[in-house]
């Protein structure tokens, strides 16, 4: 209760430092059922509470509705930023953008209503069942089945729909791509990720966000769920077991949820391991919709349109099993056992 309360006293300070409401325009609304627009969506709503001189501009928005136009967008940024930076050297008195690498709870939640609400309701159409299954206490370790083979829609989804359910702040585990691959900080503002409450996949930051009580959602497939392609889209491959020791070690509970439509956000995907590795991406899919993304590389964001549905399970109280992890091997079986679980009730869920 102390932990939520802090929460809500956090938020209710920084909700007024907030600039107003972001007001959704035609243009907005056109983005949003225009693939090529979404990208514009993000970052004309980051733009509004953040100062972001080095941004994407109207001309450069307008390019990435055109086929290829966004090559030519990125180089007039380029030119722009490089000029900019220039002028900085010369001129020392000129600051420098801000940086924001901490997190926000407030913009998190305008976040959350302002652009994933009709993302969320209207085309994932997600939502959540089994909710009997949802505690009310906190903090958790949300586990569940990531797919896709694209940008964490899955994700950001579940979080989205926890949030509006029992009003808590969730923070999602993400691979390091998705803070340093010079892709993703070119696509999104610097610092995005992290204002949104991202934690770093790394055991330190890891275990610092366990430490502070908090909503935790994990991926325990870690990078090799949404690598895994279209093929084995119902396979669960290995569970890391990092997420268990640090469930031991803490008291803290699992929430195990499986998802139901993310294998659909991108069909029929193979990855291509080599071409992954040469562009040192997460992972690099191949599918029938990529002469569409080559002509339109602002569709990074985008998934196709599909239902959402998760699955939650009973709450796994690690406190009341002491022979869960106390060492590297018994963490390793315990997530296997789940693996093992989840998998079942999939395989279930698959034929109903």
């Amino acid at each position: 209760m102390a932990i939520k309360n802090l929460n809500n006293n956090l938020i209710s300070k920084q909700e007024k430092t907030l600039a107003p409401g972001y007001q959704f325009s035609w243009f907005d609304w056109f983005c949003l059922w225009y693939p090529p627009g979404w990208l514009i969506l993000f970052n004309r709503h980051w733009q509004h509470y953040h100062t972001d001189p080095d941004g994407w501009n109207w001309l450069e928005y307008g390019l990435f509705l055109l086929p290829e136009g966004f090559y030519i967008a990125l180089l007039v940024r380029w030119l722009r930023f490089s000029f900019a930076s220039l002028l900085r050297r010369l001129f020392w008195k000129t600051s420098p953008p801000k940086n924001h690498n901490k997190f926000d709870p407030n913009y998190q939640q305008a976040f959350h209503q302002e652009i994933l609400k009709p993302i969320v309701e209207y085309y994932f159409q997600a939502e959540l069942q089994q909710i009997e299954n949802l505690p009310n206490s906190e903090p958790l370790i949300v586990v569940m089945n990531h797919a896709g083979m694209c940008f964490p829609w899955d994700f950001l989804t579940l979080g989205y729909l926890l949030t509006k359910t029992r009003n808590w702040v969730v923070q999602p585990v993400a691979g390091l791509s998705l803070f340093d691959h010079p892709w993703v900080t070119w696509w999104l503002p610097s610092g995005w990720s992290q204002v949104l409450g991202a934690v770093k996949a790394e055991i330190n930051d890891f275990t610092h966000a366990m430490e502070k009580r908090k909503i935790i959602l994990y991926a325990p497939e870690g990078l090799r769920g949404p690598r895994k392609g279209w093929k084995k889209r119902y396979q669960l491959p290995t569970f890391d077991g990092s997420f268990m020791q640090l469930s031991q070690r803490n008291q803290i509970p699992i929430l195990p949820v499986i998802c139901i439509g993310n294998e659909n956000l991108h069909p029929w995907t193979i990855n291509v391991k080599k071409l992954q590795k040469l562009f040192s991406l997460p992972f690099l899919p191949v599918s029938p919709l990529m002469p569409i993304f080559l002509l339109f590389p602002s569709m990074g964001i985008w998934a196709m349109k599909s239902h959402l549905r998760y699955h939650i399970q009973p709450l796994i109280q690690t406190q009341s099993h002491p022979q869960l992890p106390n060492s590297r091997t018994q963490a390793y079986q315990a997530a296997q056992m789940l693996k093992v679980a989840m998998q079942s009730q999939l395989d279930n869920l698959l034929q109903k």
